[in-house]
């Protein structure tokens, strides 16, 4: 697991699932861990190109409620290229359940803004990387951006919105 977290973000979601059924694996989990073994044997001689024009670090980061019927937990997670390449990434089910996907997304996307000023920090001294060089965070939740922009939302979420936009 500690190998697959850091070496091998593309199977972090299955090896997770599939170690959730260790105690009690059915036909089922054997069949997934058949087809996952197979495409790790697909893309063996595969790896992570670099882009050297493209010097912007980009997160991305998403957040779900109760994914399905098999556990009561949110999952939530992101990833941060630079040139292209996978650089930083975290995916994690969460101890508390949200009311709503919107605040789920908040906090994800506050946790990502926490490692996005951690990765500038870290690149800051990297003589290659400008201490301005722009930084692009994105999230997919319509309701998270609409507030983020314009501070409209006339709900409950907008006191706990106002903490966590800087």
């Amino acid at each position: 697991m500690f190998l697959m977290n850091y070496t091998r973000p593309d199977i972090a979601y299955a090896v997770s699932r599939l170690s959730r059924y260790t105690h009690n694996p059915n036909k089922e989990h054997w069949n997934a861990l058949r087809r996952l073994l197979r495409y790790l044997n697909g893309i063996m001689n595969l790896c992570l190109h670099f882009n050297k024009h493209l010097v912007v670090l980009e997160g991305f980061c998403d957040a779900n409620c109760v994914p399905d019927n098999d556990e009561i937990s949110s999952t939530s997670g992101y990833v941060f290229t630079l040139g292209g390449g996978a650089i930083s990434w975290k995916y994690a089910k969460r101890t508390y359940i949200d009311r709503c996907t919107m605040g789920s997304e908040f906090i994800v996307l506050e946790l990502a803004g926490q490692e996005t000023e951690w990765l500038r920090n870290l690149l800051g001294n990297v003589p290659l990387w400008g201490s301005s060089a722009p930084v692009s965070l994105h999230c997919d939740s319509q309701a998270v951006i609409g507030i983020a922009k314009n501070y409209a939302y006339n709900g409950k979420e907008d006191i706990f919105a106002s903490d966590m936009i800087r």
